[in-house]
């Protein structure tokens, strides 16, 4: 697999510095992944303001203030709970924009519902919008982890065309 995550930061990053605007990340299952990518390109300082690692439930609901009952009735892995991912994201911290990640990398941990690979990204922004979507990406650990960091800035791409659009 050969996805120039760099590239896509690096994208991401002239797109956010155009608009003057900030990120925040939540991550579950790429642990950091995300922040690492994108504090590798310069100048990240400039639009990346912070990023949360919320692997258990207990740090999902203490970091982001994701609801016990979400958690309960849909599970981590849910477009419920990356919504509130994303959303109490900006709300502890000083970004207009967030990306959410939380998925099944494996190589265990599947269900018939959720097989590894299942994984439910979140976009958000400060003016209240959040699009959330589920994948189901294929291969080991690292390729599934690789492929949510990949789509979660490609997302993010799109979802900051789609709001200048709208603004």
């Amino acid at each position: 697999m050969s996805i120039n995550l760099i590239g896509l930061a690096e994208q991401l990053g002239e797109k956010m510095r155009l608009q003057g605007a900030h990120l925040v990340t939540a991550e579950s299952c790429t642990g950091g992944w995300i922040g690492q990518v994108i504090t590798a390109v310069p100048g990240s300082s400039q639009w990346y303001d912070r990023g949360f690692i919320s692997y258990t439930n207990t740090a999902k609901q203490e970091l982001l203030g994701v609801h016990h009952e979400a958690l309960t009735e849909y599970g981590a892995v849910s477009e419920e709970v990356v919504k509130q991912m994303a959303e109490g994201a900006l709300l502890h911290s000083h970004a207009e924009y967030s990306i959410a990640v939380s998925g099944i990398a494996g190589p265990d941990g599947g269900t018939l519902e959720k097989p590894v690979g299942t994984v439910c990204l979140g976009w958000s922004s400060i003016q209240k919008i959040t699009y959330t979507e589920k994948k189901l990406f294929q291969g080991n650990r690292k390729d599934i982890r690789q492929a949510t960091v990949a789509a979660a800035l490609e997302g993010l791409i799109s979802f900051l065309g789609e709001h200048i659009r709208r603004t």
